[in-house]
């Protein structure tokens, strides 16, 4: 059902420690030891976490920045050392997590229930900052979320919305599918689930399975799929109050022209999933020559490729093709159709490679970086212990005045396509990379 307000109280609430997590299994196939995975035991997950500045006298309103984590739709919450606010808070800004229901609570395709749970809950939780964020410190109109990975697909079906202004002032987008799929495509987790369960796709069907149950089906179900393949996965799907059409179409045709955004990617997002379990070393170009022909891409986009990378494997070359149809062609087409749009778009590329597993610039590798937090287990695991620092610094204090100000710190998007790029120097902004990469590519 829909997120409801919560119940008054007039009691002492301890509110110290995260709240529950939702249920979820950890990451299979050697990601595990790269994405750490928190549990906190219970059944009120739909909280969120608060970090204030230090200095709050006088009534001053501060910025408020409200973070959306990533994990598929199936994993992730607020609980990761990596996400803690304190950096933020410490440059005068009030930092909130959310927690919002994954996996099939959050996002199951029932016949009779409404689709994108969680994004439902994500707007409850904005609802409350846009009320009650004042008793922190926080200035209830000048709110910025930020989202990574399927955090920043279910930001994007936010921003999406005609009442998207209703909810919050400016958009980070990092990592995230711009698109939904359709309700078939995007129940057939839901219905194979049934179908191992000898279940009903209803909510009745499902009502009467333990969440742990429902979890760990729906893991098998993934088993040897990835965000880069199209087996059944978890997915937004277009349809309903959360998501009425698809969010990048909405987008293109204009919507949230209004809100600045920024918006990027890593530049070797496919090494997440295909480098740790060695499936990158297993693909032929026999398979890259099927992939193509299959998803219409043309042959010149693998020669563009492989001039700029002679001694990349089939692997890579297919790996960097469906990173740039996920992510970074779609990100450039909603950048230009912003271009005269009266709010600004800035647009980056994170390209420090990590040495661990031949990870390079993989997804979710910025992370440490944007919260200045190289110390933490999280970063450490993908990174190791040599990141540099002054990338970290870099990127933190971009996001910091992007904010504070509205302003990154380099060009907004032009039909010169300025990105910058983050890489060890600290950032450079070149002109529109790799175009040859990117003309002709399919845009679905």
């Amino acid at each position: 059902m829909p997120p409801q307000p919560v119940v008054p109280w007039s009691d002492e609430r301890d509110a110290t420690v995260f709240g529950p997590t939702a249920p979820q299994l950890p990451y299979q196939g050697g990601i595990e030891r790269l994405l750490a995975t928190v549990e906190v035991p219970g059944d009120d997950i739909l909280t969120l976490n608060v970090w204030t500045p230090a200095d709050r006298e006088g009534g001053q309103r501060h910025p408020v920045l409200v973070f959306v984590h990533g994990g598929g739709l199936t994993r992730g919450s607020a609980a990761l050392p990596i996400y803690d606010g304190t950096t933020f808070a410490r440059h005068g800004i009030v930092f909130v997590t959310l927690q919002y229901r994954v996996g099939q609570e959050g996002f199951a395709v029932l016949d009779d229930a409404p689709q994108n749970l969680g994004v439902l809950d994500q707007q409850a939780a904005l609802r409350w900052v846009r009320r009650e964020i004042g008793a922190f410190g926080g200035d209830a109109g000048r709110v910025t979320v930020m989202g990574q990975s399927a955090g920043a697909n279910t930001l994007t079906a936010l921003l999406a919305l005609p009442h998207a202004a209703e909810l919050f002032d400016q958009a980070i987008l990092q990592s995230g599918p711009l698109q939904a799929q359709p309700a078939k495509r995007a129940g057939r987790m839901t219905r194979e689930i049934a179908k191992r369960l000898g279940v009903a796709p209803t909510r009745a069907g499902f009502g009467g399975i333990e969440p742990a149950r429902l979890a760990a089906e729906q893991t098998a179900v993934g088993a040897g799929g990835s965000p880069l393949g199209r087996g059944p996965a978890v997915a937004l799907a277009i349809g309903g109050e959360a998501v009425p059409e698809d969010p990048l179409t909405m987008l293109l045709a204009g919507a949230g022209r209004g809100i600045p955004v920024l918006i990027g990617s890593t530049s070797e997002e496919y090494r997440l999933w295909l480098a740790p379990t060695g499936a990158v070393d297993r693909i032929r170009w026999s398979t890259v020559t099927l992939a193509r022909m299959t998803s219409r891409v043309p042959q010149r986009i693998v020669r563009a490729h492989r001039t700029r990378r002679p001694e990349a494997t089939a692997g890579e070359v297919l790996g960097e093709i469906i990173g740039d149809m996920l992510l970074r062609g779609p990100i450039t087409r909603f950048a230009d159709s912003r271009i005269d749009a009266p709010a600004p778009t800035f647009v980056y590329e994170f390209r420090w490679r990590s040495p661990v597993d031949r990870l390079g610039a993989a997804h979710a590798m910025e992370l440490g970086f944007v919260f200045d937090r190289l110390e933490t287990p999280d970063a450490v695991a993908p990174g190791g212990t040599q990141a540099p620092v002054a990338l970290a610094e870099a990127m933190h204090r971009a996001w910091v005045s992007f904010v504070v100000d509205g302003d990154p710190g380099w060009d907004r998007w032009s039909a010169r396509r300025p990105v910058q790029a983050f890489d060890a120097d600290g950032g450079h902004i070149h002109f529109a990379p790799r175009p040859d990469e990117l003309a002709g590519l399919p845009t679905r």
